[in-house]
């Protein structure tokens, strides 16, 4: 595609700006989660507002992908950048837990198109040599956002409401925009094809129905209770309709032949895994911070700043070094600092030091930056050019796959967990000490805290500290399946004549 050096820049800057708003726009959230929490209550509701959000994401990526292919980018990220715009204008109005999860459902429809999409775009306009930078300042800038993001909202939330926090995208986005509309000029050949329509339909009604069995079993409804056991059939019955339908579609809404590359199928399964280890991080240590430390906003947005700053660092040497070692070799450095980070946090208790978490959390974003350059170019390796826009909405969709299911159940863990040690440890007091405080959603907010008997605030603050760790210890699990699909990525790179 013949562009003007000046005109490229400004492109690769909208598409930027759109990665680094989308991206933002997740920490800005987990950092204000414990004051929305705390505004509009629904302790035991809040993981609706990330999840609803990365399921209205999951739905759209496919979908936008094989559009992108058939009828060109451009038209699609514009789309896309508009409808999360208009999310975000709703989210700001929000006036309950529902309300708000309803408008993050909204964004999540226009954030399908964004990431995929960008990424796409810069893989038709620069030679294949020049993608490995490319991504690794692609993965930079989300890693550089998430930093940001923390600290903003944080500011935000406390001097002005965390309904502003998304205001901040709308002058972000209409920058995207313009950059995008004026200067990028398409010339990427199309291909036609059909829409995968019923797999769409079929894929999220079976996916949102195991959220929901998940999120309300044990706690609404009985496990064995009809409501329940329903929500696990229609999981069952609309994920095998989603396996038939694929099989016969004329253009799947997940082409299957790519996952006969080696390397096309061990990425997308370490996305998943990943995906669904990496969102218990940023959605539990705010919390962590804020429900344990006694820490404010602000206090738990600096507390992600290194994680971030770690993921920066390892997506970047991924950009980097992926011409001149192999995949494998590179998410093996990755997989061990994940997991030792993810070790690490799994021992923390409510006398952990601010300076272990630290250190703990830049080791286990270290880890996971990798993943943001290495796997969109590998799930790229040898796939023509008409077919990237696919291939490269499939490693988002299962990114997001995986941190929706992850959010979902290790949500549904801790709050399990956490109301369970509430129980017994107030069982032993004789009484309902809770009776005096209310929601325990109240340790959220600094100005109450203070005005809790300190013998039921040690009793909460250790419950949510034991019931997050022992998420960090489950991750283990996922994180050890990924380093099996590592082992699978063979010891292929990104090579010039690949092109």
């Amino acid at each position: 595609m013949e562009k003007s050096q000046s005109n490229l820049r400004f492109v690769v800057a909208g598409l930027l700006l759109g990665i680094f708003m989308s991206s933002m726009d997740n920490t800005i959230v987990a950092t204000a989660i414990g004051t929305i929490v705390a505004d509009l209550g629904g302790l035991d509701q809040f993981v609706w507002v990330t999840s609803a959000y990365m399921v209205a994401v999951m739905a759209g990526m496919p979908i936008f992908g094989k559009l992108s292919d058939m009828y060109g980018r451009k038209k699609f990220y514009i789309f896309g950048l508009f409808i999360f715009l208009i999310g975000s204008i709703l989210c700001g109005t929000a006036q309950s837990i529902v309300q708000l999860s309803i408008y993050r459902a909204i964004q999540g429809i226009g954030g399908g198109a964004l990431m995929p999409i960008a990424f796409t775009i810069v893989f038709d306009i620069f030679p294949i040599e020049q993608r490995g930078k490319m991504t690794g300042l692609l993965g930079a800038v989300f890693g550089f956002s998430s930093v940001l993001g923390p600290l903003l909202g944080a500011y935000i939330t406390e001097n002005i409401s965390w309904h502003w926090i998304f205001y901040v995208n709308v002058p972000i986005g209409i920058l995207s925009l313009i950059f995008v509309l004026k200067a990028y000029k398409e010339n990427h050949p199309t291909v036609k094809q059909h829409i995968d329509w019923w797999g769409a339909i079929t894929l999220v009604i079976s996916v949102v129905s195991l959220m929901f069995a998940l999120e309300l079993g044990g706690k609404k409804y009985q496990w064995d209770s009809p409501q329940i056991i329903l929500l696990f059939v229609s999981f069952i019955c609309f994920f095998l309709i989603f396996l038939f339908v694929e099989r016969k579609a004329k253009d799947p809404i997940i082409s299957f032949w790519m996952f006969q590359r080696r390397i096309f199928a061990a990425s997308q399964v370490i996305t998943l895994l990943y995906g669904a280890t990496f969102v218990i991080l940023t959605v539990f240590i705010p919390i962590f911070v804020q429900a344990v430390y006694g820490g404010t906003a602000t206090n738990a947005g600096l507390i992600l700043t290194p994680m971030m700053l770690g993921s920066v660092a390892g997506s970047a040497i991924g950009g980097v070094f992926q011409t001149k070692l192999s995949y494998r070799k590179l998410m093996l450095v990755s997989v061990i600092a994940f997991a030792v980070g993810m070790y690490l946090l799994s021992t923390m208790t409510p006398d952990t030091s601010r300076f272990y978490l630290t250190m703990y959390m830049i080791l286990a974003g270290f880890g996971v930056g990798f993943s943001f350059s290495l796997l969109p170019s590998s799930s790229i390796d040898n796939i023509e050019s008409k077919f990237r826009g696919s291939a490269t909405s499939t490693n988002s969709f299962f990114r997001s796959l995986g941190m929706t299911i992850g959010v979902t159940i290790f949500g549904a863990i801790q709050s399990k967990s956490f109301m369970n040690q509430l129980k017994d440890a107030f069982a032993e007091m004789g009484k309902n000490p809770l009776a005096k405080i209310g929601d325990p959603s109240t340790i959220f907010r600094p100005e109450i805290r203070p005005k809790i008997p300190q013998q039921i605030l040690d009793k909460i603050v250790l419950a949510m500290s034991s019931s997050i760790t022992q998420l960090f210890l489950y991750a283990l699990i996922p994180i050890a399946l990924a380093f099996i699909a590592i082992l699978l990525l063979g010891s292929r790179k990104v090579e010039p004549e690949d092109r």
